[in-house]
């Protein structure tokens, strides 16, 4: 057993968990039931889990549940009360989803890059979105999106 105590989603929680290496994506999913962050390939390669830790985006199934003692980590449902953050503004005028299973980690993927590069050519865009699968062919409008999100920041901090 194990108390695991961080701040998720802006609150406080703690969590005592049986197994410490529990992939955070099931403790997020079965303890404080947060489906966002999506099962997919369970081994950090296909980013449907993505969540912040930190503000850095990573893979929810591949980080023990131990390892964000004491630690921010925020999900899809954090990223904004009103959901709309630049990224899922643009993901909605860009009409992105297809069947919608990756794009709680795509968005995450993209909220996280442009915090870092706030001004990111395409190529910057599809380098950082590569890790991201998307198996239904909505990678075009994904990369688009990500793009028309550096905008729409870009004009509300008036740069």
């Amino acid at each position: 057993m194990a108390l695991i105590r961080f701040t998720l989603n802006g609150s406080p929680v703690e969590a005592d968990v049986a197994d410490p290496d529990m992939p955070l994506l099931f403790l997020l999913r079965e303890t404080f039931g947060l489906t966002g962050a999506k099962v997919g390939c369970l081994e950090g390669v296909c980013g449907a889990c993505t969540v912040h830790l930190d503000g850095a985006a990573l893979r929810s199934c591949s980080l023990p549940a131990a390892a964000v003692d004491g630690s921010a980590v925020v999900t899809i449902e954090g990223l904004s009360e009103a959901g709309d953050h630049p990224v899922q503004r643009a993901w909605i005028e860009g009409r992105v989803p297809q069947c919608g299973y990756c794009q709680s980690g795509q968005i995450m993927q993209a909220a996280a890059f442009l915090s870092e590069t706030p001004s990111p050519s395409a190529g910057d865009i599809a380098s950082a979105m590569a890790g991201n699968l998307c198996r239904c062919g909505t990678t075009p409008r994904i990369l688009k999106a990500v793009a028309r999100a550096a905008g729409i920041a870009a004009r509300e901090a008036g740069s």
